[in-house]
């Protein structure tokens, strides 16, 4: 589905563009997408000599669903002294949370296509455990959210 654009993106800025087709929920829940997308940057920084990339000009970058995978595999690639240090994260539109779909972003825009508040905690639920059967539950602020986790996250998750 990306290609054109991965395509478009290397030729305008004269890069290489490495495009992972990671596993897609709900026939593959979490973590594999995640597992697959932090294997395919450490082989490509692995072996960057092979690609003739200049290590300290690796960027990794996703939208949406692709967002969150970019942020959390720069995360754990933050720490990492083996491998070259990422230059940056592009992160378009991505799905950052997860624990609140009752913040003000998910209220203001709960009606605005494509991705409405229902759909978005749908594709989440699908995500994370392959079916959307508690659906109605995670619009209620306590009850798919242990209280420790609530109080602990609280001032990261708040609308205020």
């Amino acid at each position: 589905t990306h290609e054109e654009l991965c395509r478009f993106i290397a030729r305008e800025s004269e890069s290489v563009v490495v495009s992972v087709g990671y596993r897609l929920a709900p026939e593959h829940k979490y973590p594999a997408a995640y597992e697959d997308c932090l294997s395919a940057t450490q082989h490509f920084l692995q072996h960057l000599q092979h690609y003739a990339v200049d290590p300290a000009r690796v960027t990794v970058c996703g939208d949406s669903a692709g967002g969150n995978l970019a942020a959390a595999v720069s995360q754990t690639l933050a720490g990492r002294s083996d491998l070259p240090r990422l230059r940056a994260q592009i992160l378009i539109y991505p799905g950052l949370q997860a624990l609140d779909f009752n913040l003000p972003s998910y209220q203001q825009n709960r009606g605005v296509p494509l991705l409405f508040r229902e759909r978005a905690a749908f594709y989440m639920l699908q995500y994370l455990n392959g079916n959307a059967i508690k659906l109605e539950e995670v619009f209620s602020y306590s009850s798919h959210i242990p209280p420790d986790m609530w109080l602990k996250y609280r001032k990261w998750v708040s609308p205020d």
